[in-house]
């Protein structure tokens, strides 16, 4: 098999690098071997890595190229076998097709209110902190969206049973020894409650059994008012016209909890790192949210071009999702000076390409203007995957960031606790702002524009 050159230490030794810091281990493969390596950090069998965006744009749309479901293997045990992400070929073109309608920008708007509710919730309690967690509210402000977005759970017994054991779940497979457990899945070994595994899966099982009460009470009691995603999921039909059965619901479901809060909580707070590390920039957001009319409708903030290119140069810094998904090649295929075998995996490197100086001079500092400046293709500026495998939430997740972050910097006033960096740490298969980063609640700002996106 032709591979391009990588690094000849054994697999277990790249894994326990990549597990240590994923963005070092890329830097120095990059810095030696160019923007396309091979690497063994999943599995030993070798792998393609690539951060050129002509090759990422072969990745994407190459009729030899396939994107197998089978190889998220690190998602199956939370989001089992049958969420859109884990399908493959045909069956994830008609579900993709299927649920996609959900998540288009203009169905976004109708969720302005439940984001903006949340947050000032959120943040009206910061008052009482001072210093206060800064990803841990974001966090909060991101699960509760996606609580009643998703389900359409509003405070109570139900919600917070539901928030919490999603919570547990998470945390145990994103830090420390629980993370072991997405990339080496022989140690998956549910040998009871005693076992590190079988705690897993107990919590696993726990709110399997909430997810799959609710939806059992929804489609025995149907409610066509109601517009959060599981009442429309529970009326979508296939093209021989089969509802989604309760397991396909509740893995659709789980894909959507768990990307659709945490990538969105750790963007943020970046966001508000970045803000107020450099308050010129914080200064151009802030008076260009000023300049909107109390009156303006939901899309009209969605387009603001500044709140828009901070929000991309937070995703290009630090994209949550390193990497994209695994492809698989089903004929020979040249990428760069090399002609890859068919079976190849070959995975792409969101973080190297965002971090390219002929694309993003300067690329390690945060510069809003770039996006101002210049028009990236989706090749060169990736945060949510491309082609069909592209996140299937990213208008949801655009819309909520933007709508968290210009709610915050209407309504309070915070401040750095203090100058050190913030780092980036791995969370799972995922980056996130390093743990314990606080701020300071300052003081309240004028509400006079705070109504703009309860317009209809």
């Amino acid at each position: 098999m032709s591979l391009p050159p990588g690094s000849n230490k054994p697999a277990f030794l790249q894994l326990t690098q990549w597990l240590r810091d994923p963005l070092d281990y890329m830097d120095k493969a990059s810095e030696e071997f160019g923007s396309l390596f091979t690497t063994r950090i999943f599995s030993s069998e070798a792998s393609v890595m690539i951060s050129d965006p002509k090759d990422m744009q072969t990745l994407f749309n190459h009729s030899g190229i396939t994107a197998p479901g089978e190889k998220n293997e690190i998602a199956r045990p939370l989001l089992g076998d049958n969420s859109v992400m884990m399908l493959s070929g045909e069956k994830h073109r008609q579900r993709r097709k299927l649920i996609m309608p959900h998540f288009q920008g203009e169905q976004m708007v109708r969720y302005t209110k439940i984001i903006q509710k949340i947050t000032e919730q959120i943040i009206g309690q910061l008052e009482t902190q001072k210093t206060f967690d800064v990803r841990n509210a974001m966090q909060e402000i991101t699960l509760r969206v996606i609580l009643q977005a998703v389900f359409g759970l509003e405070e109570g017994e139900k919600l917070e049973k539901l928030r919490q054991g999603l919570v547990n779940r998470i945390e145990m497979t994103s830090q420390g020894f629980g993370s072991i457990f997405i990339f080496l899945p022989i140690l998956r070994q549910d040998w009871g409650a005693w076992s590190p595994w079988g705690k897993v899966m107990q919590k696993q099982r726990e709110c399997d059994a909430m997810i799959y009460e609710e939806i059992r009470k929804r489609r025995a009691n149907p409610d066509p008012e109601r517009v959060d995603i599981l009442n429309l999921l529970l009326a979508t039909h296939d093209e021989d016209g089969q509802l989604l059965t309760e397991v396909e619901l509740r893995d659709e479901l789980m894909a959507l909890l768990f990307a659709g809060h945490e990538t969105t909580a750790s963007s943020l707070t970046w966001a508000l790192y970045w803000l107020h590390k450099f308050p010129e920039y914080r200064e151009k957001l802030t008076q260009e949210l000023a300049q909107l009319s109390p009156s303006a409708k939901p899309m009209e903030m969605f387009k603001l071009p500044y709140l828009t290119a901070v929000c991309n140069e937070t995703l290009r810094i630090y994209s949550p999702a390193m990497l994209t998904l695994m492809r698989v090649l089903s004929s020979p295929v040249k990428m760069g000076e090399y002609t890859l075998d068919s079976g190849t995996s070959v995975i792409g490197s969101i973080y190297l390409t965002h971090r390219r100086e002929d694309l993003y001079p300067q690329a390690k500092k945060f510069h809003p203007e770039r996006f101002l400046e210049r028009q990236y293709s989706p090749y060169e500026f990736l945060p949510f995957g491309g082609g069909h495998r592209r996140c299937i939430g990213m208008s949801l997740a655009q819309f909520e960031m933007k709508w968290v972050l210009a709610t915050i910097l209407q309504t309070v006033q915070l401040k750095l606790v203090s100058d050190e960096p913030l780092k980036h740490t791995r969370r799972g298969a995922l980056l996130s702002p390093d743990n314990g980063f606080s701020m300071e609640f300052v003081g309240k700002r004028s509400l006079k524009n705070s109504e703009l996106c309860l317009q209809d």
